[in-house]
């Protein structure tokens, strides 16, 4: 429960010293143990509260009540096939939530586990889609103490307290394990990719120890931050007189998540690796057709340390060994036998049977003496299947291949390279670690939201390139090299040559296409529909195929309209993979597909990808073939997602300098912007909404011109005009700036009133409401360094005025800004989303304030998302960040993708090279308006009636007028 200190007392600084005693910390001070300046903390002793979900008031329920029955019907419908619907708000799932969780393990796209800050390893998403939250409880690190002589004997599971799971029957075997640590002098540190647990003097009051995990997230390394591997260097420091044998224990279950140990034909067999590495392979043998698991857990044997296993025990009375006896073995002798390295594979277990694994690394540590044990754990899951039929294999096998033994190479390579990927974290961490200029809040909190990079569901593909169907002696193609050739010049006028990627390349990055990686899918992969750009022939910036999910519990991959605000973080830290997925969005514009989908607010039927629409994700059980599983609303009727691609395309185009990326994405940003003209009722170069929630906030109806949709609108037709310059279509340029002028002067004619914009130009009663979001469009065009949308004044009236109402009057500052908050104080409540919170939505408008000169009321606005969700005294949110709460802090959508909005913020403090290195000039200054254009503007016919020709797609997706 929220403690009411949060509205009230405002901590700036958390030191170690707080958390761990002084001693202790001089102790560790001198080894790479060391705990961070900055970082999230927390007692091992903590309370790990039952998080609340939100709930609908009777109005909104009654106004949902026929969605409610339709969404029901369709769940149904899709468990009937085997499959999760993408929205499922009538599941629960067994194990309830909680404020528990800390840093994931390993890097991006190859499944995932999260580790408890209390030591638990939970949320396997080994399967695309699927997130078994519950704990396994035989996945433990625990100790074994014995000093000289055999007086003073210490055994404890390095995780505080008994657990309730013990008592289930899948666990039996458990309860004879010693659960001794009370966590009362143990603490969690944690600093994404990495996290320290100190245990100071517990469960021995005279040994001091450390334990370092270690992930392999490292910025612009697309190789090691695919590895599905983690690393725990534990550190021993003995402060007492007798030298200690101490012996660390990993055991792991054969299972990935939930009750899949109890299915049956799991095999375990031990491995010997080279440089002392030695451990246990666990093949997991997975239902439902999908493809098999092998994890491996394993340790580094030293001249000071050695290293024994036990590749099988159960957890059964029936079991052989039980894990009673394989307790009792290292209770007593401190290790296993060295012979059960020969043991060869073990006979497949049985169902209901859980078949599990241990390594143990022993040492003798001399009075005052220190010594180093590390572990590794890595899993090899070769082949992604989603549940439609298609596979692919996963990036990492790249370069690993795709044997189930890959994972012992994995494990390896962990244990002897982690070391340098402490180095590069800290050299990528500590420019702004030591910035002082940054609150210390914002620093650990700015990395550890990157958590949803690897628990979001992540899968990443290593994808075949397909041929592009158009060749280099096409007409088209050679129009675009063309010009390329002629907008060199032009662009470089204005961004320079291009920003230097990591390997000195110049950001030039492959065409991606859908296909299927399976042999026998490939001839599938290349479907009539599907129009491809032309590809690029160097292979160095092939990154393959990359999805991350919407949230845990909303199963669709890379939506659009949320991507718009969490891309910051990918193309900061991956520009490649964000250049992939918007080649993926430009590539999916032109498509269309005309099966029937059925639209579950209004009953309505439609065809499921519209041409010229932006999709609103890539799909959920079958990505990049069948695209929109949402099915809520048509979205092809929303007014916010093409808009959000334009502004995207351009920003990354802007940030990387990548002139192919732009030539090869301006055919699908010339057919969204076209397809919107449809949505210009009157021929003002104004959107209007069409009175439904046509956008993001899709229970939030909007009626004519809306401050949200109207700033996206105005905002992409001057990112528009500016691209068409920088690639030579000066044709394009010009009309899209008059556009531009026009849309302005509506824009602020319609819903200015003099201190912020209105929420719509309607008659509704929250048509006056203050929206948090309603300068989207402007921080997207400060962070392409594009000149502003409206004068200096009417920014900085409408920031002071968000932030005086929907932040500080909404408990003091502390939870974040409201959506919607009425003119006269109090909060927009005409729908749920109204009158939430929105974490990514603060952090995007905290970003907005940055570019504004409002710097200490941006840190204010974001701060409220810090002390709600991640401090001691908030809701208990951390490292799983929800969309949006309530004012009583009750959560819709636990780890979400928005709240990585707040590397905007980043973005804001620190523009790339590419933007700071270009002449300070108006780029929109440099489009000279030619009378033709200003009468062809007049003669304009719109998209419908050239859509009604057939010859819209075929000669002005490339059109380019050099």
């Amino acid at each position: 429960m929220v403690s009411g200190s949060i509205f009230q007392y405002r901590k700036s600084s958390w030191p170690p010293e707080e958390y761990v005693s002084k001693a202790t910390l001089e102790l560790l001070d001198s080894d790479s143990s060391a705990l961070p300046k900055y970082a999230w903390r927390r007692k091992l002793n903590s309370h790990a509260s039952i998080l609340k979900e939100f709930s609908v008031t009777f109005t909104e329920a009654i106004k949902m009540v026929r969605l409610g029955i339709r969404l029901w019907s369709y769940v149904r419908e899709e468990a009937s096939q085997g499959r999760n619907a993408p929205i499922d708000p009538f599941t629960r799932v067994s194990c309830k939530p909680s404020a528990s969780l800390g840093v994931p393990l390993g890097g991006m796209g190859s499944g995932s586990i999260s580790r408890g800050f209390r030591g638990e390893f939970r949320n396997f998403q080994i399967v695309p889609g699927t997130c078994d939250t519950s704990p396994i409880m035989a996945n433990q690190f625990s100790i074994f103490i014995s000093r000289d002589g055999g007086s003073k004997k210490y055994a404890s599971v390095l995780s505080p307290g008994q657990h309730e799971n013990l008592g289930q029957s899948s666990y039996e075997g458990l309860s004879s394990w010693d659960w001794n640590l009370s966590g009362q002098h143990s603490t969690y540190h944690a600093l994404f990719p990495r996290a320290w647990t100190v245990y100071d003097g517990e469960p021995d009051p005279e040994l001091k120890i450390s334990c370092r995990q270690v992930s392999p997230f490292i910025p612009h390394n697309y190789k090691d931050s695919s590895l599905p591997a983690t690393v725990f260097v534990y550190t021993l420091v003995n402060t007492g007189k007798e030298r200690a044998k101490v012996s660390l224990l990993f055991t792991w279950a054969n299972s990935i998540g939930g009750i899949s140990h109890l299915s049956g034909d799991h095999v375990n067999e031990p491995f010997i690796a080279e440089d002392g590495v030695s451990g246990v392979l666990l093949h997991h043998r997975t239902s439902k057709g999908n493809h098999p698991v092998t994890f491996a857990i394993a340790a580094c044997e030293t001249q000071d340390v050695s290293v024994t296993i036990l590749p099988s025990f159960g957890l059964s009375e029936g079991s052989y060994p039980t894990a009673k006896a394989m307790w009792g073995k290292m209770a007593q002798d401190g290790c296993f036998d060295k012979d059960e390295f020969d043991a060869g594979r073990s006979m497949p277990s049985s169902p209901g049977d859980t078949r599990c694994a241990a390594v143990s690394a022993s040492a003798w540590v001399e009075p005052h003496g220190k010594c180093t044990m590390a572990f590794s754990l890595a899993w090899s899951s070769p082949k992604v299947k989603f549940r439609k039929g298609k596979s692919y294999h996963r990036r990492y096998t790249k370069y690993y291949g795709t044997s189930e033994r890959a994972a012992s190479n994995l494990v390896h390579d962990a244990l002897t390279n982690y070391k340098q990927w402490e180095e590069d974290i800290e050299r990528w961490q500590n420019p702004i670690l030591n910035n002082d200029r940054l609150p210390e809040w914002y620093k650990f909190t700015l990395f550890n939201e990157l958590y949803f990079l690897v628990a979001g569901g992540t899968v990443w593909i290593d994808s075949a390139l397909p041929a592009a169907d158009i060749g280099s002696d096409h007409p088209q193609t050679k129009k675009v090299v063309k010009c390329i050739n002629d907008a060199v010049d032009e662009s470089s006028k204005i961004y320079g040559s291009g920003c230097s990627m990591e390997d000195g390349s110049t950001g030039d990055v492959e065409s991606t296409h859908t296909g299927c990686s399976d042999e026998e899918d490939s001839d599938k992969s290349q479907g009539e529909d599907y129009i491809k750009y032309p590809s690029h022939e160097n292979d160095i910036d092939d990154v393959g195929r990359f999805l991350y999910l919407e949230g845990v519990e909303y199963i669709m991959w890379c939506t659009y309209d949320v991507h718009f605000y969490a891309s910051f973080a990918l193309l900061e830290l991956f520009p490649k993979i964000e250049l992939s997925i918007q080649r993926d969005f430009a590539n999916a514009v032109l498509l269309e597909d005309k099966r029937k989908v059925k639209f579950l607010s209004e009953g309505n039927w439609g065809i499921r990808k519209v041409k010229g629409a932006v999709p609103h994700d890539l799909g959920t059980h079958d990505p990049w073939h069948e695209m929109n599983a949402y099915n809520i609303h048509d979205t092809s009727k929303w007014k916010d997602l093409n808009p959000k691609f334009v502004l995207q395309v351009y920003r990354d185009f802007a940030a990387t300098g990548d002139l192919s990326f732009g030539l090869d994405v301006w055919p699908a940003v010339c057919a969204a912007m076209e397809y919107m003209e449809q949505f210009d009722r009157d021929n003002d170069c104004l959107i209007e909404n069409d009175g439904f929630p046509d956008q993001t906030y899709d229970a939030w109806t909007v009626h004519g011109v809306s401050a949200y949709c109207g700033c996206l609108w105005v905002a992409a037709l001057q990112a528009t005009a500016a691209m068409a310059l920088q690639l030579g279509d000066k044709f394009a340029a010009e009309r899209y700036k008059i556009k531009f002028l026009k849309a302005k002067s509506v824009l602020e004619e319609k819903l200015w009133n003099g201190s912020y914009f209105n929420y719509d130009s309607g008659s509704s009663s929250n048509s006056k409401s203050i929206q948090a979001d309603q300068l989207a469009g402007q921080w997207y065009t400060a962070s392409s360094a594009l000149p502003n949308l409206f004068d200096d004044s009417k920014i900085q009236s409408s920031l002071q005025k968000i932030y005086d109402f929907n932040v500080l009057k909404v408990r003091g500052g502390r939870m974040g800004a409201v959506n919607g908050m009425h003119p006269n104080g109090k909060v927009d409540d005409c729908c749920m989303q109204s009158r939430e919170v929105w974490t990514g939505v603060t952090y995007a408008a905290a970003a907005t304030m940055i570019y504004a000169g409002m710097e200490e009321q941006a840190f204010t606005t974001a701060e409220g998302i810090f002390y709600a969700g991640w401090s001691e005294d908030g809701f208990g949110y951390a490292f799983q960040t929800p969309e949006g709460w309530t004012m009583d802090g009750h959560f819709r959508s636990l780890t979400y993708m928005r709240p990585l909005a707040i590397w905007g913020m980043q973005w804001a403090l620190s523009f790339p090279k590419a933007i700071l290195d270009a002449p300070h000039v108006n780029i929109m200054d440099r489009i000279q308006l030619s009378p033709q254009i200003a009468q062809s503007h007049h003669a304009e016919t719109g998209v419908r009636k050239i859509a009604e020709t057939g010859t819209f797609f075929s000669n002005s997706v490339f059109q380019c007028a050099c």
